[in-house]
């Protein structure tokens, strides 16, 4: 069973990862075309690096608490980060026959994500040695 003080950590992570999201997603959303939903392009990219380089952390630096990794990758970034939003922006773009758009979303948020996650984890890694 899950421990308060892990629920704790993912909660109040969480709460702060989902304010950045709205935030950093709306500032993308401002400044860039609306041809693609760039603002959840860049808290996925965004989320994905960060993940990446924490994990390569984490395996470097076994002393954390589990709860710090909790509030931290299921927290701060499971609440940054929005596969939901991807999938329905991307069913949106569809729908409305926007299919270059929809396609070009869905390249570059999945194989964006997975890229960003392997650069951030070798980054870190490499920082070390």
């Amino acid at each position: 069973m899950t421990s308060l003080t892990t629920i704790i950590a993912v909660a109040s992570g969480g709460a702060i990862g989902a304010t950045l999201r709205i935030v950093m997603s709306g500032l993308v959303n401002k400044y860039l075309p609306h041809t693609l939903p760039f603002g959840t392009l860049a808290v996925n990219l965004t989320g994905s690096l960060l993940v990446g380089m924490l994990f390569a952390y984490f395996h470097l630096n076994t002393s954390l608490t589990p709860h710090v990794k909790s509030f931290l990758i299921t927290g701060i970034l499971g609440g940054l980060t929005t596969f939901s939003t991807f999938a329905i922006e991307s069913f949106f773009l569809l729908e409305s026959g926007e299919y270059l758009h929809a396609f070009a979303n869905m390249a570059l948020n999945l194989f964006g994500t997975i890229l960003l996650a392997g650069i951030g984890y070798l980054f870190i890694i490499h920082l070390s040695k």
